[in-house]
């Protein structure tokens, strides 16, 4: 299907989308979600081409990680559609309702956006969970994945419109871009008369390229440079512990932990230990001069190595004095994606929490957890690192807007 003609079937479809009731979309989840399992087996064989070719191009491990399914992900990705079918429908919600001194009721109800477009890489589980936000929330979604996936997205998108045909709900619920040519992801980033509003998610390449050059206004969601900071109070085994999960349970994520900040006055009882775990994991560390000969392995740390996003089995190593210092460090290099600070110190955390830039601040807790499925939302549509209309991981609510409504008896304006 030609791209023009994509953008005609997704507005043809979106009225009949928005008329869906609750129960109606529910249902079609539920369905999705059984036949995704279903259809396990021919999902991961179209994945497994997929990973053939993401190998034979010398593709990283972290990005290879992104790129698999297995049985127990397609399982994953089935939970998900269920959780998103038990959440309140937010479509229809009336916010506010106020009656004016003329008598008019003036209020505001929740509404869907339309058509959203989502530009993405070498996630395949992001197109079903694309797919259930943005018709649970009445939303008609247009998927332009990359090359790296196209066999597995395609497995996955004939699944469900295979689902919306024997349900007999419009397929053109959800669309893919097949072509994953540099020309067609142009040309799609200015379809205004088609598409309300478009998000990226994938590399600091796809998503600068998304908001420098599209037309259309654009959810940004962010590439991840998390932190962990130990503070002077840090439980030490309890820092290793989180550190550890945050850096290698899967390494290809945004929300993993890329830079270690340590307060000076705990690196020599951490850093040993810490190293040992992390060189046992298959981590490289990059550290700073005063943590260097702490680190077992360890290599010197560079300027780039504090603002990159590695995606693998790296990470950097910075050593403060103060909780203040690494606030300071935080702010400078971070995507204001998720930070986290490991202490005992009321004072310090609050100060933490208060001034750290990001979406997701937490005390005490792996980074891993910024994630829609672990913030009860079901699944997400992204992580925004934006502060307009969306922040942190999306839910429904941020597929959503609003209208507002206005009863009368025959009013008119003086």
């Amino acid at each position: 299907m030609e791209l023009l003609e994509i953008g005609r079937c997704a507005r043809e479809a979106e009225p009949q989308v928005r008329g869906l009731s609750t129960d109606e979309k529910n249902n079609l989840l539920l369905q999705c979600a059984a036949d995704l399992q279903k259809h396990a087996e021919e999902i991961i064989a179209a994945n497994e081409e997929d990973m053939d070719k993401g190998r034979a191009n010398g593709m990283s491990q972290g990005l290879l990680d992104r790129l698999l399914l297995t049985k127990e992900r397609i399982e994953g990705m089935a939970e998900g559609l269920c959780q998103l079918a038990a959440l309140d429908d937010p479509i229809g919600e009336v916010l506010s309702m106020k009656k004016r001194p003329n008598g008019l009721l003036i209020g505001q109800k929740r509404v869907p956006l339309g058509v959203v477009g989502i530009i993405y890489e070498a996630r395949p589980n992001v197109t079903a969970d694309a797919f259930g936000l943005c018709f649970k929330t009445g939303n008609v979604v247009i998927l332009k994945g990359g090359s790296d996936a196209l066999s597995s997205n395609r497995a996955i998108v004939d699944c469900i419109r295979g689902s919306l045909k024997r349900a007999g709900l419009p397929e053109d619920a959800i669309l893919l871009i097949t072509d994953t040519s540099r020309e067609t992801t142009n040309a799609f980033m200015k379809m205004n008369q088609y598409v309300d509003v478009l998000i990226p998610r994938g590399g600091a390449g796809l998503i600068r390229a998304v908001v420098n050059n599209s037309t259309i206004p654009v959810i940004e969601t962010g590439t991840g440079n998390c932190h962990i900071y130990v503070d002077e109070s840090a439980d030490l085994d309890m820092a290793v512990n989180i550190i550890v999960n945050a850096k290698t349970q899967r390494v290809g994520v945004c929300n993993a932990c890329e830079s270690l900040v340590v307060h000076e006055k705990v690196r020599e009882a951490l850093l040993p230990v810490l190293s040992r775990r992390l060189k046992e994991a298959g981590v490289e560390m990059r550290a700073d001069q005063k943590s260097l000969p702490l680190v077992e392995g360890g290599t010197p740390a560079d300027e780039e190595d504090w603002g990159r996003e590695y995606l693998d089995y790296i990470i950097s190593i910075k050593t403060v004095s103060s909780v203040d210092e690494a606030i300071e460090h935080i702010n400078r290099y971070n995507t204001k994606h998720s930070e986290a600070i490991i202490t005992s110190s009321y004072e310090n955390a609050q100060k933490f929490l208060d001034q750290v830039d990001a979406a997701a601040v937490y005390v005490n807790a792996s980074t891993r957890f910024t994630d829609g499925f672990e913030f009860g939302f079901g699944a997400e549509i992204g992580i925004s690192t934006q502060k307009l209309h969306a922040r942190g991981p999306m839910g429904l609510l941020a597929l959503t807007t609003t209208k507002y409504i206005i009863y009368g008896n025959g009013q008119i304006r003086p």
